[in-house]
């Protein structure tokens, strides 16, 4: 009985963040910082020789509360995730700073989102231009094919989680894909 009561428990969290208008678009979600912060990367790419330049990115990772409770204890995303990517400036020269960076003005958000009933796939993406709401991206741009090949855990990149990628490997939910990779 009690077993049944956590798995029901696990199966509907409730949908914070998570507000859709009536022609599909994404609202933004206002109160990501609030979140669980999964990690920070700096000048990440997926491409093999991107070119920076002068300008250099942060990547912060968010994730909205109920769904990483789910994830600590299945090791899997539930429907309705939401995981959120804050891209911010780097700077090196401010106030007492001598060398290296930190983080400055928000240059992006992206969103990844888990809704089963509404997207092939079970996911989808979304990349706001500030506050406004966003359209999906569509499912033949590169980020989804990308995250299917390569994600750790339902083409969610969770190896770049180091928090989250032990339990998902003491769950035995890393993707097949992944665990060949390594």
């Amino acid at each position: 009985m009690a077993l049944l009561l956590c798995t029901t428990a696990f199966a509907a969290p409730p949908q914070s963040g998570l507000d859709f208008a009536k022609d599909g678009s994404l609202h933004f979600p206002r109160e990501y910082r609030t979140w669980v912060y999964l990690t920070s990367g700096f000048d990440m790419s997926y491409q093999p020789a991107m070119q920076m330049g002068n300008a250099h990115l942060f990547d912060n990772v968010f994730v909205n509360p109920e769904a990483y409770r789910v994830f600590q204890a299945t090791g899997t995303w539930p429907d309705k995730t939401m995981l959120v990517l804050e891209e911010r400036n780097a700077r090196s020269r401010g106030s007492i700073n001598q060398t290296g960076n930190f983080q400055a003005a928000v240059a992006g958000v992206e969103v990844h989102v888990k809704d089963e009933a509404r997207f092939p796939g079970g996911w989808g993406f979304y990349s706001f231009d500030g506050d406004k709401p966003a359209t999906m991206i569509p499912v033949t741009a590169p980020c989804y094919s990308c995250h299917e090949e390569h994600g750790a855990v339902d083409t969610t990149f969770v190896q770049f989680y180091p928090t989250l990628l032990p339990i998902a490997t003491e769950k035995h939910t890393l993707a097949p894909t992944y665990a060949k990779e390594h």
